[in-house]
């Protein structure tokens, strides 16, 4: 029996299927060629937005029949980029969040850590709208607007930042300026490796100018 680069058969995996059947788990090699595909995707989409499948597969090492066995389609390989991306915005709000912080601590590290995540999944932004649908965007940093409405609110508590607004706005436009900044280096109008998009953030919830810089160099 011939198998294809992936180690599967070439008339794809063997076994019985359909409700009620265990999936086995994903050989070691399927996981590696798996991973690799996903970051050389990341890779050459960063690259060139147009980069076609069989592009992105000459460059991962693996024949277009492997990319297919992984991910159906660029809207599944997107799809799989989104979820990457997720995880790593969730594992972000958790290194994030440090007690003891105050909330300007806070808030400049919430920001600096989803720079880090914006700035590796940064070919989303460009993509994402066209081919994941409506709501991907929302649902991708939900987990980071809820944080940030904690933050904000702990803050306002606080009276450390101002109450002008409420904090699910203020989240809100976080969010927004974010990624508008984000979107600012992929045109290269801009460079930053996180502290001065903390600056930003800072500045926009209403913390002084000069307060929000030494908060941001403390970190």
């Amino acid at each position: 029996m011939t198998r294809d680069a992936a180690g599967e058969p070439e008339g794809g995996p063997a076994g019985p299927s359909g409700p009620g059947t265990a999936v086995p788990p994903m050989r070691s090699h399927a996981r590696a060629n798996r991973a690799r595909i996903l970051a050389v995707a990341r890779r050459e989409l960063s690259a060139n937005p147009d980069a076609t499948i069989d592009e992105i597969a000459r460059a991962a090492g693996v024949v277009r029949r492997t990319l297919y066995a992984h991910f159906p389609g660029r809207p599944a390989l997107l799809a799989a980029i989104a979820d990457e991306a997720a995880g790593a915005m969730r594992a972000a709000i958790a290194a994030a969040t440090v007690p003891g912080d105050s909330p300007a601590q806070a808030l400049a590290r919430h920001t600096m850590e989803l720079w880090r995540v914006g700035d590796r999944y940064r070919t989303l932004l460009a993509l994402g709208h066209k081919s994941l649908g409506d709501g991907w965007f929302e649902d991708l940093t939900e987990p980071a607007l809820r944080n940030a409405v904690n933050i904000l609110r702990r803050a306002q508590a606080e009276r450390a930042f101002g109450d002008h607004l409420p904090a699910e706005v203020l989240a809100a436009g976080v969010r927004g300026l974010l990624l508008e900044l984000l979107q600012c280096v992929n045109s290269g109008l801009w460079q930053d490796a996180g502290p001065g998009a903390a600056v930003a953030v800072l500045i926009g919830v209403g913390v002084d100018p000069h307060r929000a810089r030494e908060t941001v160099a403390t970190l």
